[in-house]
């Protein structure tokens, strides 16, 4: 009787034991320390709950991860903007491509003289940062608010000498970007880098008179190989990511000096863009600083008249 009983309850441990299904690997995503991971792990946090296990690997190069995906050794890649990976993709076709958007720490105009660029008159001085890849960001970002015209073969690193319709004819000037809150002073706009804006305690979502939104070019994705670009699970992780509770997460804990760069439901189950929608003005200052100190008024730069 005791062997009988034995033996059923092997049968039923293996019957048990086929019967369940096998439990999947995570999907991994690689990145890199910061403030990426804390958004990956909120989203790891929906995903799971909706029953998809994610892990998420950080890697101290960022070179490393695009060559790390390409290889196989991770699923997914959370960590550079388009630019980013084109620029890669030139020089290393490993057949990577973007499955989803997440986030864009947005580049914007500000000014202590006017609330909109609708308001900028005729020789109106505008400030940009001198490097290409930001001061090209700042043309962009004009030429989107419709006040300027850029040569099309410029692509996303256009110099001043790309203008081709300047109707106002604004006086362009370019300064290091570390300089260009204290050009307020005498500008009536500059474009300022996200991180200079916070350092001069800006909230570009509340401060900016002009914003980038979740249709910058310099939007950050999720990248995949290209063969597993339809990947089921792959995309639930984009899902999770794009929810409301990852927005609401980024939002509040970036206070606008990062914005999602995708859609989502609210709990009311209402259409939420990100802030800003294409081609619209942020919203006016509702609170401006402490004039720059005196030695912070003397700037200087090359002025484009075009």
């Amino acid at each position: 009787m005791k062997s009988l009983i034995t033996i059923l309850a092997a049968a039923a441990v293996l019957f048990s034991a086929q019967a369940a299904p096998a439990q999947e690997t995570p999907v991994t995503v690689g990145t890199v320390a910061g403030s990426d991971v804390e958004m990956l792990e909120k989203a790891v946090e929906v995903a799971l709950r909706d029953g998809l296990a994610v892990e998420i690997r950080e890697f101290s190069d960022y070179g490393q991860l695009n060559p790390a995906l390409a290889a196989g050794d991770i699923d997914l890649n959370s960590f550079q903007h388009i630019p980013f990976l084109e620029s890669y993709l030139k020089d290393h076709p490993d057949g990577l491509v973007s499955i989803g958007t997440t986030y864009v720490s947005p580049m914007g105009f500000f000014s202590k003289k006017i609330k909109s660029l609708d308001e900028l008159k005729k020789g109106d001085t505008v400030v940009i940062p001198n490097d290409p890849s930001n001061g090209g960001r700042a043309l962009l970002l004009l030429q989107a608010a419709g006040k300027i015209s850029l040569k099309p073969e410029a692509g996303i690193t256009p110099t001043p000498f790309d203008v081709t319709r300047n109707a106002l004819e604004l006086k362009i000037v370019e300064v290091d970007a570390a300089q260009t809150f204290a050009s307020l002073e005498d500008a009536a706009t500059a474009a300022i880098n996200n991180n200079y804006a916070q350092d001069a305690g800006l909230n570009p979502l509340k401060d900016a008179i002009y914003l980038e939104d979740q249709d910058s070019p310099y939007v950050n994705v999720i990248v995949a190989r290209d063969a597993d670009k339809d990947n089921p699970r792959f995309l639930q992780f984009v899902k999770a990511y794009q929810s409301a509770e990852v927005a609401e997460f980024i939002l509040q804990k970036y206070e606008g000096a990062t914005i999602p760069a995708f859609k989502y439901q609210t709990q009311d189950q209402t259409s939420a863009p990100a802030p800003a929608e294409a081609g619209q003005p942020a919203r006016p200052w509702r609170a401006r600083p402490p004039p720059c100190p005196p030695a912070r008024r003397c700037w200087s730069g090359a002025i484009f008249f075009l």
